[in-house]
C-alpha cells in the first residue's frame, strides 16, 4: 500500500515540472557554461547546493499557501507593511524587463545556432511571439505537458552528452560532494548557486498548484515529492551543464557564440550527432524558460491587481483578464529593444544575477511568516527549514553585497 502512494505521489508530478523547465534556462546555461569551462568540476557542488536552497525557498512558498490557502503575494499583502508589496511590485516590472530581453537573446542565440541565416534579434523575437502565442491559446494542462515534453528533451540531450565526456567518476564525486573554493571562483560560485532554479519565477509555482487542484493541507506531501523531483533533475542539469562545458576556453563561452562554441566541442569528441544533439538541448532549455515566465510571472501581476481592488477577497487570477494579458504583452513586446545591443549574452548575464536583488527579501519573508503560529497552525517551520533559510539568506545575501559592491562603489 505505502509502495502504491508513492507511485500516486510521483505520477503526480506536474507543476514542479514547470519549475524545472521555467527556472532551468539562459541564466543556469550561460552562468554554468562559464564556471565549467573556468573551473571543471572542481565545483560541481555549487550547482546542487543552489537546487536544494531554491528546493527550500519552493517548499516553504508551498508551505503557506497550502496552509492558509492563499498565495505567499496575498499572504505579504494582508500581513506586510505596505512598503513590502510596493517594492515587490516596483521589483517585478523591472526584473521582467530585464527577463523578457534576456530570455529573447538566449532564444535568440539558440536559433541563430541551429539556423544562422536568421539573425539573433530576429530569432529572439520569433520566439517570444510564438511563446506568447502558445500561452494565450493553451490551458495549464497543456503547458505542463509541453514542458514535460521540454525537460525530457534537454535533460536527456544534455546529461547523455555529460555522461559521454565526464571525467573518471572519483573526479566527479568528489566534485560534487566536497566544497572547494578556487582561487577567484566565489562570484562564480555564488553565480551558479543563485542561477540555479529560477529567480521571481518561483512564486508561480503557487498559482501552477492552484491549477492543478492541490488547495489545501492534505496536498502538502505532493508538492514537497513534486518539488523533489523538479530540484534534483535542477541540479543535474547544472553539473551536466560544468562537465560539458570544462575544457572549453572562457572567452568562447563568454561571447554571442556560447553555443555553438560548446556544441563545436562536443562535435570533436562525439561527431556530428554529439554537436546538434547540444545544440537542440539548450535550445529547449532557453525556449522551456521563456514559455513558463510568460506563462507564469503574469499571475503574479494579476494577482496584485486583484487584491489591490478587493485585499479582503482571495480572488481567481484569471489567465483571461486583462491585467494578465496586458502584463503578457509587456514581457513579450518592449524588451525586445534589447536584442539591439550588441552583446547579448550580457542581457543574459543580468537574467542570471538580477535574483541577487530579491532571494534575500524571500527569504526574509518566509522566515518571518512561516514561523508565525498564529498564521500557518501545526505547519509552521522546523528545524531544517529554518536552517535551510537560513542558509539561503546567507547565500543570497552575500551575492547581493558582491553586486551592490561591484556596479556602485
Amino acid at each position: 500500500m505505502a509502495e502504491k502512494k508513492r507511485w500516486a505521489l510521483l505520477a503526480g508530478v506536474g507543476p514542479g515540472i514547470m519549475v524545472a523547465a521555467t527556472g532551468v534556462g539562459a541564466g543556469d546555461v550561460v552562468t554554468a557554461a562559464v564556471a565549467g569551462a573556468r573551473y571543471g568540476s572542481l565545483i560541481l557542488w555549487a550547482a546542487l547546493l543552489g537546487a536544494l536552497v531554491k528546493w527550500s525557498l519552493n517548499e516553504g512558498l508551498a508551505r503557506w499557501q497550502l496552509a492558509t490557502g492563499t498565495t505567499l503575494l496575498e499572504g505579504w499583502m494582508r500581513h506586510m507593511p505596505r512598503f513590502v508589496t510596493l517594492y515587490f511590485l516596483v521589483y517585478l516590472v523591472f526584473w521582467s524587463f530585464i527577463v523578457g530581453g534576456a530570455l529573447m537573446a538566449a532564444c535568440g542565440l539558440a536559433g541563430h545556432a541551429l539556423i544562422p541565416q536568421l539573425p539573433v534579434a530576429a530569432w529572439g523575437i520569433i520566439h517570444s511571439l510564438a511563446a506568447a502565442a502558445l500561452v494565450l491559446t493553451g490551458r495549464y494542462s497543456l503547458m505542463e505537458n509541453l514542458m514535460k515534453w521540454f525537460i525530457g528533451l534537454m535533460f536527456t540531450v544534455v546529461v547523455v552528452c555529460a555522461v559521454l565526456v565526464a571525467p573518471p567518476l572519483p573526479q566527479l564525486i568528489r566534485g560534487a560532494l566536497v566544497p572547494v573554493v578556487p582561487e577567484g571562483s566565489a562570484t562564480w560560485l555564488l553565480g551558479v548557486i543563485g542561477g540555479v532554479g529560477g529567480t521571481v519565477t518561483v512564486l508561480s509555482y503557487g498559482y501552477w498548484i492552484r491549477e492543478k487542484g492541490w488547495r489545501g493541507a492534505d496536498d502538502f506531501p505532493r508538492a514537497r515529492v513534486d518539488l523533489s523531483v523538479a530540484y534534483v533533475l535542477t541540479g543535474l542539469f547544472g553539473v551536466a551543464i560544468m562537465v560539458v562545458t570544462a575544457g572549453v576556453q572562457v572567452e568562447q563561452v563568454s561571447g554571442t557564440q556560447m553555443a555553438l562554441a560548446v556544441a563545436t566541442q562536443l562535435g570533436a569528441v562525439l561527431g556530428p550527432l554529439g554537436k546538434w544533439a547540444f545544440l537542440i538541448g539548450f535550445w529547449a532549455a532557453v525556449f522551456s524558460s521563456m514559455v513558463g515566465v510568460w506563462q507564469g510571472v503574469p499571475y503574479l501581476f494579476a494577482d496584485y491587481c486583484g487584491q489591490a481592488h478587493d485585499p479582503e477577497e482571495v480572488p481567481t487570477v484569471d489567465p483571461k483578464g486583462a491585467a494578465y494579458r496586458g502584463f503578457l504583452a509587456f514581457l513579450a513586446l518592449p524588451p525586445a529593444i534589447l536584442l539591439f545591443f550588441s552583446r547579448p549574452v550580457w542581457i543574459v548575464k543580468a537574467y542570471a544575477v538580477a535574483g541577487a536583488f530579491f532571494m534575500p527579501f524571500l527569504a526574509v519573508l518566509l522566515l518571518v511568516m512561516n514561523n508565525r503560529k498564529t498564521w500557518v497552525g501545526r505547519h509552521r517551520n522546523g528545524w531544517l527549514a529554518n536552517t535551510l533559510l537560513i542558509i539561503a539568506l546567507a547565500l543570497f545575501g552575500t551575492l547581493l553585497v558582491i553586486e551592490v559592491q561591484r556596479r556602485f562603489l
